[in-house]
């Protein structure tokens, strides 16, 4: 079946956001402090450099554990497995990083060294710790706060994509389409995009629902 984004992006948006809790209200208010409440580019650039956060901590927490479960190889498999998929998805969120890069390049934004720089990791940072530490108290703490953030992202893209009529105009065809592939319009490559915030968010919502580590 053929995935209609148009559709999915009506899904969303008529969808309520989870109820965030205060780490993620935090994470927010800051974001829209530093760069704007508006949707922009560079601010999704900034979004993406963080989300790639809690799949990079929780692959170090399991590749930890791997290393103490050599006499329990089935449950050293499912951390295994677990691994993989935290890597697949830390790689979708590349993608979409290399993608919002090529598109402020091309559309000659100007962003400021230390706000679209340096800041970012500051707070990938931080963000890193707490999700490291959350799962290593409860893993389903830092699904939760991922799942929260996720959702967040999903519903902004949508939005986007929704508000910026002129994108409908514009093909995508760049540098990491044969990675990412090809769309008919920008406004279809931001619907990707905000569908692929969806699967994360649900994987992090099943994950607390599977209670598997």
């Amino acid at each position: 079946m053929t995935l209609n984004l148009l559709d999915e992006q009506n899904k969303t948006l008529a969808s309520k956001k989870l109820h965030y809790g205060l780490l993620s209200h935090i994470l927010f208010l800051a974001m829209d402090l530093f760069y704007g409440r508006a949707r922009s580019l560079s601010k999704f650039k900034v979004l993406e450099v963080i989300a790639r956060v809690p799949y990079q901590a929780w692959e170090n927490v399991a590749y930890v554990a791997i290393t103490h479960t050599y006499t329990s190889p089935n449950f050293a498999r499912r951390i295994f497995e677990f691994v993989r998929e935290s890597r697949e998805q830390q790689d979708n969120e590349q993608w979409h990083l290399l993608i919002l890069e090529e598109l402020v390049y091309k559309e000659g934004i100007k962003e400021g060294f230390f706000r679209y720089r340096i800041l970012p990791q500051i707070v990938a940072f931080f963000y890193y710790h707490i999700s490291w530490i959350l799962y290593v108290i409860n893993p389903a703490y830092s699904y939760r706060l991922n799942a929260h953030f996720e959702d967040h992202a999903e519903h902004e893209y949508m939005a986007y994509a929704a508000e910026n009529k002129a994108l409908e105009e514009k093909p995508y065809d760049g540098d990491f389409s044969k990675d990412y592939g090809r769309f008919n319009t920008l406004s279809d490559l931001f619907r990707q995009i905000g569908f692929d915030e969806r699967h994360h968010k649900e994987m992090s919502l099943q994950r607390i629902s599977d209670a598997r580590f």
